[in-house]
């Protein structure tokens, strides 16, 4: 089956299309398709239905979309559906101008703004030890849609559960992108940027919903059509 994936982002079309592997993953740009919806949304999922639909009026075909972000506990869920334009502290849903801070910025800025909760949260308290890691637990969440038309779609929202690190000098691994080598994922004691493709695929926000998607075509009678 061909699908459009409702994004310009070519790492995303890398792990769909090994998600999906089968089937062929073709974003817009391939096709001198214009495409860039404003994201109005204040859920991962509103975000990604607006995608779908806006992708699917342009192509009438399968559309894939997914919108996710890194939520800190700490920051009562910061900065996630804003995780792409981030832009720190007091800035949560972008600079004033709207332009999106180079990612190692954007990194720097929530670590930062992560630290200062977390030192206001231990402030008076006797000891320290194993709460400040606590203290930084994060998630990736995404919400994934396969659009086939207006009246018929199915979702699935996945999460990733990690720890931020406590300095930026402490990033590690050249994979993935965006804040994966900033976060710590749980039970691996190795960022989300050093995963191989494959164990990123396997454990991974997206990858989890991606899977859920995959298996309901897997399954469906005849093919979803």
């Amino acid at each position: 089956m061909k699908i459009y994936l409702a994004s310009g982002n070519a790492h995303k079309k890398q792990e769909m299309a090994a998600i999906f592997a089968g089937h062929t993953i073709v974003i817009p740009a391939d096709e001198g398709i214009e495409f860039d919806p404003a994201e109005t949304g204040s859920t991962f999922m509103e975000n990604s239905l607006i995608k779908a639909k806006a992708l699917w009026n342009l192509v009438k075909q399968p559309v894939l979309a997914d919108d996710s972000g890194i939520c800190v506990d700490i920051l009562n869920g910061v900065p996630g559906v804003y995780s792409a334009r981030y832009a720190g502290k007091d800035r949560h849903t972008g600079t004033p101008d709207g332009r999106k801070l180079p990612q190692e910025e954007q990194n720097r800025l929530l670590l930062e703004e992560t630290a200062e909760a977390v030192a206001a949260r231990l402030a008076g308290t006797a000891s320290h030890k194993g709460i400040e890691s606590e203290l930084r637990a994060c998630r990736y969440v995404c919400a994934m849609i396969l659009f086939l038309g207006p009246d018929r779609f199915y979702a699935a929202q996945e999460t990733m559960e990690g720890t931020l690190i406590p300095s930026l000098s402490e990033s590690r691994g050249t994979g993935g992108f965006g804040y994966d080598p900033i976060v710590i994922l749980n039970g691996y004691g190795k960022t989300v940027a050093e995963l191989s493709a494959e164990e990123k695929n396997r454990v991974s926000h997206r990858g989890k919903a991606g899977a859920a998607l995959r298996k309901l075509l897997d399954d469906y009678p005849r093919g979803i059509r």
